[in-house]
């Protein structure tokens, strides 16, 4: 698809070649946010891709990453208790440029 585009459509792609590939993960995975036992329902955190004890990826069509995306990923993977994550902003010349993997 290219750069230039929203990341809900680079989403919605990505769910579709995972669907043709029979590759199941869960879209727009909540996590509850939980302070002092007690929770936060209208503040739960949603990963874009989660692919449940394996991989995280968040997904980002912006002009520059900046650290708080990678802390973003990195609180994601302590609540979901998974290891591995992937950073992927779309709005880049090639696709290999926008990769960061991450692991805990």
């Amino acid at each position: 698809m290219g750069p230039g585009l929203l990341e809900s459509v680079y989403q919605k792609c990505m769910e579709y070649e995972l669907q043709l590939r029979g590759i199941e993960c869960e879209p727009q995975a909540r996590l509850p946010l939980v302070y002092k036992g007690f929770r936060l329902d209208a503040d739960d955190m949603v990963m874009d891709l989660y692919f449940p004890g394996k991989l995280v990826v968040e997904l980002k069509a912006v002009e520059k990453m900046v650290p708080i995306y990678e802390a973003q990923l990195i609180t994601y993977l302590h609540l979901s208790k998974t290891r591995t994550g992937l950073l992927i902003n779309f709005n880049v010349r090639l696709l290999k440029e926008g990769l960061k993997r991450m692991v805990l």
